[in-house]
């Protein structure tokens, strides 16, 4: 079950120029002629370039790592594929954010739930009073019907775009759930949000293990008869998932950055020494116990490619990948989120290549004027 957010106001407008449209065609057919000898108004210029743009949040530092928050259009330079191309749109780093806050709710985290929404809520307050929150929850539970049991998908949003903290604060306090992870249809839905969400910066911030149980079960088929963990890893080819992908594709169309928090649970070496020093707390563990406990080869491939994956989701969106690996330190991560996302620039440009819709990678590069300074964003994109 997929909660929907209500109609966005543009369909409705979208339906009133229709109709117009329709009247007029209808009242004023002798214009035809006319209109066909004449060039297209600026409006019509405008969307195409619009829908053509190349959208990138930049990140810039100095040497030392110092974020650097004061610089202009004028000190940036981008070039894809070698070619600088010319910037159409620019926005400082002041300027507010769209994001979703994605909360992985699968059973993986009932344990430490309250953690979980007390670090979100500290996010919450970090975050600029005009960035736009929309908050949102994620499991799957199974469902048996005619004597076939089916995993259905449950994607709630809790709290549609706002600034309202307290309605986000209610919401990430009512988030609930259990069962599975279906972490690559939750993306999915939350940029089609996005999408709604016109042209404003946009990001997503996302809490989970990582563990999608639909990809699990694709790893766990890719690698069944390997024989050792590092046969497993060689026979999963991370990057070619098509969930991925989707989702990939879909980000570098609207220039959205992706924020994983990866959770301990994801990690298959932290959960094996965890379960290890709960039966013997002062080491000394036997050889034939830690044996026991080892993972199988397809465990050590399907815990690999999902921590493979959230990298590649945060690298290819130029976002940064968070690793928890004590829930302490939940807090001060998502803290640092968003501290990131206050330092990050947006620059926009139309691809003087845009024309060829060929597939083939495009390699995005940025520079800025001053030499001291290093800039980061994403590395590119696939012309799709």
């Amino acid at each position: 079950m997929i909660r929907q957010a209500s109609t966005p106001r543009f369909f409705r407008r979208a339906a009133a120029v229709l109709t117009s449209a329709l009247l007029v065609a209808a009242l004023a057919p002798a214009r035809l002629a006319q209109q066909q000898q004449q060039p297209p108004p600026d409006d019509d210029e405008v969307l195409t370039v619009e829908s053509n743009l190349v959208r990138l949040n930049v990140g810039v530092a100095d040497r030392r790592g110092t974020p650097v928050l004061n610089l202009s259009q004028n000190d940036f330079a981008v070039y894809e594929d070698g070619v600088r191309q010319t910037i159409r749109s620019f926005e400082p780093v002041a300027a507010p954010f769209s994001l979703v806050l994605l909360l992985d709710m699968s059973g993986s985290t009932l344990s430490f739930r309250t953690q979980l929404q007390m670090a979100a809520l500290r996010f919450i307050d970090a975050l600029g009073p005009a960035d736009r929150v929309s908050v949102v929850a994620f499991w799957g539970q199974q469902k048996r019907e005619g004597g076939v049991t089916r995993n259905v998908d449950q994607i709630e949003t809790l709290a549609p775009f706002t600034t309202d903290r307290k309605k986000i604060a209610y919401a990430i306090q009512d988030a609930k759930g259990s069962g599975s992870t279906n972490l690559y249809r939750a993306l999915a839905f939350s940029l089609g949000a996005l999408a709604q969400e016109g042209q404003r910066r946009k990001a997503v911030v996302v809490l989970t293990d990582g563990i999608d149980s639909e990809v699990s079960r694709e790893d766990r088929q890719a690698s069944a008869k390997a024989q050792t963990g590092e046969e497993a890893v060689a026979l999963v080819k991370p990057e070619a998932s098509a969930a991925l992908n989707a989702v990939l594709n879909a980000a570098d169309r609207q220039g959205v950055t992706i924020y994983p928090l990866a959770l301990p649970s994801g990690d298959l070496r932290l959960l094996t020494d965890r379960q290890l020093a709960a039966r013997y707390p002062r080491g000394n563990v036997p050889e034939e116990v830690r044996r026991a406990v080892e993972p199988t080869p397809q465990q050590v491939a399907i815990y690999t490619s999902a921590r493979a994956r959230m990298e590649l989701l945060a690298t290819r969106s130029g976002g940064r990948l968070y690793a928890i690996n004590r829930l302490e330190d939940l807090g001060r991560q998502y803290a640092e989120v968003a501290a990131e996302m206050r330092t990050l620039y947006s620059v926009a440009y139309q691809s003087s290549n845009a024309a060829r819709r060929d597939g083939r990678w495009r390699e995005i590069r940025v520079e800025v004027a001053r030499p001291e300074l290093l800039a980061r964003t994403r590395p590119g994109y696939y012309a799709r």
